[in-house]
């Protein structure tokens, strides 16, 4: 197998660090980058280092409404050790109450969750374009279930943003072909997020999931790496990890 060079955005936790490990565990070099958190994706790092991956560097990568000048430096950096896969997991979450709604906060989330993907995927095209991957280059975006349909009350701006992301994984897939395949992954709940829901809101969430049950971290890692590594034949779809959620 040869060995890729794989961007993974927002990579201090959760999913990030997930999918992160998982790419590690299959020996290819990774470029995590953070906003904030730069110890926790250190540690990520360090992580991956022990897991397999020969390479793995860290970068700093603000997403926001006054960004353009810090991505086209992390490209800058990026650049010359090529990249062959870039997983966009960086996102901004959090409720937007109808009857509170504030512009900048909404552009924030745009910013964050669909004009930086936009952004970065266009600067390191020509990148993705000689990719070394055996399927081509190849980029997955984080979207959300409820973008696509059974929106949660309270979350209109961000499900606003990661909507705008799902279209974004179309449109790139025909401005990127045939040499790049672009495809999504919406989970519904992959591990309750600590404070965002309420344990009975749990439980109902889950009474209404097929499965039963949340989804694991691990099994959002496994997922993606499968669709950045090995859906060769697959492009501007968005899959979605929810236990049968979406179909509730």
């Amino acid at each position: 197998m040869s060995v890729a060079r794989i961007l993974v955005t927002g990579a201090s936790r959760r999913v990030g660090r997930a999918v992160a490990l998982e790419l590690a565990r299959k020996g290819h070099d990774l470029v995590l980058t953070y906003h904030t958190r730069e110890d926790d994706c250190r540690e990520t790092a360090d992580l991956c280092r022990t897991a397999a991956a020969r390479s793995v560097e860290v970068e700093v990568l603000p997403l926001a409404l006054d960004a353009e000048e810090s991505i086209e430096a992390a490209c800058h950096r990026i650049r010359p050790g090529g990249v062959d896969g870039i997983v966009h997991n960086a996102s901004r979450y959090h409720r937007t109450p109808f009857d509170a709604l504030q512009h900048s906060e909404l552009m924030r989330l745009f910013a964050v969750n669909a004009v930086g993907p936009l952004m970065l995927t266009s600067r390191l095209a020509s990148s993705l374009r000689s990719s070394r991957l055996p399927g081509g280059g190849s980029v997955v975006c984080l979207g959300d279930i409820h973008a696509s349909g059974l929106p949660r009350p309270g979350y209109a701006g961000y499900l606003a943003s990661k909507a705008a992301l799902h279209q974004l994984v179309q449109s790139l897939a025909r401005e990127l072909a045939p040499d790049v395949r672009v495809n999504g992954v919406a989970p519904g709940v992959v591990a309750f997020a600590p404070g965002d829901m309420s344990p009975s809101e749990e439980s109902r969430y889950l009474e209404r999931t097929p499965a039963g049950r949340s989804g694991t971290l691990e099994e959002a890692g496994r997922t993606v790496a499968w669709m950045l590594l090995d859906a060769h034949f697959v492009t501007g779809q968005v899959l979605n990890l929810c236990g049968g959620r979406s179909i509730r």
